[in-house]
């Protein structure tokens, strides 16, 4: 499902309008009403009686609140429209809107000056609901004046609340918020989600986010070369690779997992073990000789391999030879997981990962490894995923992790294209970036999954997923979403403190399970396309 920008979103309406015909105050009356009906899935098909306050703003959003109202009004609830301004504000559709709206007997409370605030309160005191049409995508920086009074006011209230389009007071484009901000139960917006809905902190402030197909024409959308993604349960399954019934597990390649070092042998067990969940047919831990026992035991199913070993117990500069001797056999390399730092385990990483021509899912360590020398990922390199966590980004790129924070989805972009890689950023709202400009975000996950070896368990999905010949993009998008689909799925039957990264790897089959059946991940959004 794609992602759109406001200007990429005024655009299709814009175009819509004038290739198509399709009248703006058709998409308007549109939008309007799949708010209702979602309104009215909420009160269970029961609308009568029931006392809904509607913030309008002046502009095309309000118009699209006014739509909402009346059909309200029609179906029996106790309506009252507040405009922020005066009715003569109003031009074009949206004043169309109220003059019908008004025509059926509906009621109007225009806000212009701090006393009118009064009735405000009253109705909030009594509503059944609020419907924010506020601030459309348009709005950019914070609200102010009366808008913010009646922001803070809606806030307080207590009452559920409904978004038109995204909740007033955060920026379509960015997710940021610079002031007071509606926090919707839930938002209704409309032919594609914007992106300041689908990243943080306008994801949290959004609520349950509906799509609503307002009937801009699909064509349309496909031919405006639009870069940016939001991972559907849809999306996963069209691209998950059929198992046939005549394979063997030869068919679903073969994964090296490298990594371990004293006291992190768990780190490349859990990797192991979720490319075997992942789907795999084989897999073979290279660890450390002194570590390989432990690693033997963790799951009778992974295949081990010792390699040499620094004095310090961790792959030592001479386990190079025999890994490139061997590196062709295998599908595909997750390397990092538990690797520890020791010099000359650092010099492994930095020898091997230019000379490695089969696809490589590079992870911690080997992150870290990276960071004293990002000339490496500028130079040739074969097919490769790099999974930082903001730190390890921060590391790789020389900037503090709250930077990175801040403009996610810009630095993952801009380093995957340098560098000729596919970037997975880890974090709230998951972003894969690839090399030719191509973004995914992904929506599944939650706070219970921070928590160690969970990232481990994501290397190990997404390397499990390119042995069976997945591209690196889709492996990493998937794996993402697979990742974050298993840990909620532990949160809903475990909480989310208690989570522990070995519950992700417990959860991943139904979480595959999910996209193969009717049932859905419980983070997937309503309607799911491209």
């Amino acid at each position: 499902m794609y992602v759109v920008t406001a200007e990429e979103m005024g655009r299709l309406d814009r175009l819509a309008e004038s290739q198509f015909g399709i009248p703006s105050i058709v998409l308007m009356e549109n939008a309007g009403l799949r708010v209702f009906e979602s309104i009215k899935r909420y009160f269970h098909n029961f609308l009568a009686g029931r006392r809904v306050a509607v913030f309008c703003g002046k502009g095309n959003n309000g118009g699209d609140g006014i739509v909402v109202a009346r059909h309200l009004l029609n179906q029996g609830s106790e309506v009252k429209v507040f405009l922020l301004g005066s009715p003569q504000d109003l031009k074009g559709d949206p004043q169309i809107n109220l003059k019908i709206y008004q025509k059926m007997g509906g009621r109007l409370y225009p806000l212009t000056e701090e006393n009118h605030l009064q009735r405000v309160d009253i109705s909030l005191l009594y509503a059944d609901l609020v419907v924010d049409a506020i601030f459309g995508t348009g709005f950019k920086g914070a609200a102010l004046g009366l808008a913010a009074e009646v922001i803070q006011r809606i806030n307080g209230s207590d009452k559920p609340v409904v978004a038109v389009d995204l909740p007033s007071g955060l920026e379509a484009d960015t997710g940021k918020v610079w002031g007071p901000c509606v926090r919707a139960r839930w938002t209704v917006t409309f032919a594609l989600p914007k992106l300041g809905l689908v990243v943080e902190p306008g994801a949290s402030y959004a609520g349950a986010l509906e799509i609503a197909d307002i009937g801009i024409p699909y064509k349309l959308v496909e031919e405006q070369g639009l870069t940016l993604s939001l991972l559907t349960p849809v999306f996963c399954r069209q691209h998950l690779p059929p198992r046939d019934p005549s394979s063997h597990k030869g068919t679903y390649g073969h994964v090296l997992a490298l990594g371990g070092s004293p006291g992190f042998t768990g780190a490349i067990t859990l990797t192991a073990r979720a490319a075997l969940r992942a789907g795999a047919g084989l897999v073979t831990a290279a660890v450390p000789r002194g570590c390989q026992p432990v690693v033997a035991a963790g799951a009778p199913e992974i295949m081990t391999w010792g390699l040499p070993e620094t004095a310090g117990g961790s792959l030592g500069r001479s386990a190079l030879d025999p890994l490139l001797e061997r590196l062709e056999n295998f599908s595909v390399l997750a390397i990092g997981p538990g690797l520890g730092r020791d010099p000359e385990t650092v010099e492994l990483v930095k020898s091997l990962l230019p000379r490695a021509s089969i696809p490589l899912v590079v992870d911690a360590d080997a992150l870290n490894a990276l960071a004293t020398d990002t000339g490496i990922l500028s130079q040739p390199h074969g097919p490769m995923v790099l999974t930082p966590h903001p730190g390890e980004m921060g590391r790789l790129i020389g900037c503090p992790a709250a930077k990175i924070q801040e403009d996610r989805l810009n630095i993952a972009r801009r380093y995957a294209q340098e560098w000729r890689c596919v970037l997975l950023l880890k974090g709230a709202r998951t972003v894969v970036a690839c090399p030719d400009g191509r973004a995914y975000i992904n929506p599944t996950g939650n706070p219970g999954m921070a928590t160690g070896g969970s990232g481990d368990v994501l290397t190990g999905i997404i390397a499990g997923l390119i042995a069976q010949g997945m591209s690196l993009d889709k492996a990493a998008a998937i794996g993402a979403y697979l990742h974050g689909a298993a840990g909620d799925l532990a949160a809903e039957e475990l909480g989310q403190e208690a989570l522990i990264a070995g519950d992700i790897l417990h959860f991943l089959p139904r979480a595959f399970k999910s996209l193969g059946g009717g049932a859905v991940a419980p983070t997937a959004l309503g309607r799911s396309g491209s």
